[in-house]
């Protein structure tokens, strides 16, 4: 005679971290005009924190191509036995957008810890 298998069961995380912004922004909006003003201070903040970071990867980024078409010369350029673009459109993009990444991450969250302090749960 076999057993049946055991009953599967979801395993999931600590959600209390999570969803406490979002309890404080539909409290804050359900209540009052400056809840209101509050939450769309932080949309605005969180959107100019974005605009911020896309401007700077595209003209960082996207100039690179531009710089070695307008200026041949850097593509016969080798370091460390490497080209030039190979060297910065192959390897030195991915530290950078690694710090980039984490450096948004970080505003977006002191962003939202700012927010907090101001509506009260802080």
């Amino acid at each position: 005679m076999t057993t049946p298998p055991p009953k599967r069961v979801a395993v999931r995380g600590p959600r209390a971290t999570a969803a406490r912004p979002a309890q404080v922004t539909r409290r804050l909006t359900d209540e009052d005009a400056v809840g209101a003003l509050l939450v769309r201070s932080l949309v605005r903040a969180q959107l100019r924190l974005a605009v911020r970071t896309g401007l700077l990867l595209v003209l960082s980024l996207g100039t690179l191509p531009l710089l070695f078409a307008v200026v041949p010369a850097t593509r016969t350029v080798h370091v460390a036995g490497l080209p030039l673009p190979w060297l910065l459109l192959g390897v030195l993009v991915y530290p950078m957008l690694a710090l980039v990444g984490r450096a948004y991450v970080r505003a977006a969250e002191r962003n939202e810890a700012d927010f907090l302090e101001l509506a009260g749960d802080g």
